[in-house]
């Protein structure tokens, strides 16, 4: 009984916290909001130009850790290069809040607004997988990823971040 009530407040102060913040917005309505990759020119950049020499070699390109948006997110995210091909991955301690409609995003900024992404700044990768352990993520060849400074765990209705991780070196 106990674990059921605990469930029911943690999921109404999650729902009341989006669902607050997302009146406030001005203009626009967020279930008209689409998710959409951000068509950005294929080019190589010093970071991606150098391709690993051995099969299946693997190179780290950005990594960071999480921290907390509108819910606490833990764990740490890299942007790999593989056989050529990119891919963010999420390290086995992330762990995040179930809620409704969860993507995973690169964003441009390092330190996105928690409240009201703008489609123009980020590339989604598809829905997040499990909210917690390792997973990976395929980066569509035409995203540029010196262009996108963090990984982010996105609740797509209430246009709120639960989480994102900054990338360095």
């Amino acid at each position: 009984m106990q674990g059921k009530l605990l469930f029911l407040s943690l999921a109404a102060l999650a729902i009341v916290g989006c669902a607050e913040e997302v009146a406030t917005q001005p203009g626009g309505n967020s279930s008209e909001q689409g998710v959409k990759n951000v068509q950005v020119a294929e080019t190589a950049s010093p970071a991606t130009s150098a391709q690993p020499t051995e099969p299946g070699a693997v190179t780290v390109v950005k990594s960071g850790g999480f921290v907390k948006g509108e819910h606490v997110t833990k764990g740490s995210a890299r942007i790999i290069t593989e056989n050529g091909k990119n891919f963010l991955e999420l390290d086995q301690n992330f762990k995040t809040d179930n809620g409704p409609d969860l993507f995973v995003i690169l964003h441009r900024q390092a330190k996105p607004q928690i409240y009201g992404l703008t489609e123009k700044d980020y590339a989604s990768l598809g829905r997040l997988q499990k909210t917690s352990g390792t997973q990976r993520y395929a980066i569509p060849e035409n995203v540029k990823i010196a262009d996108f400074a963090s990984a982010v765990i996105w609740c797509r209705p209430f246009n709120a971040v639960f989480g994102y991780a900054a990338f360095s070196k």
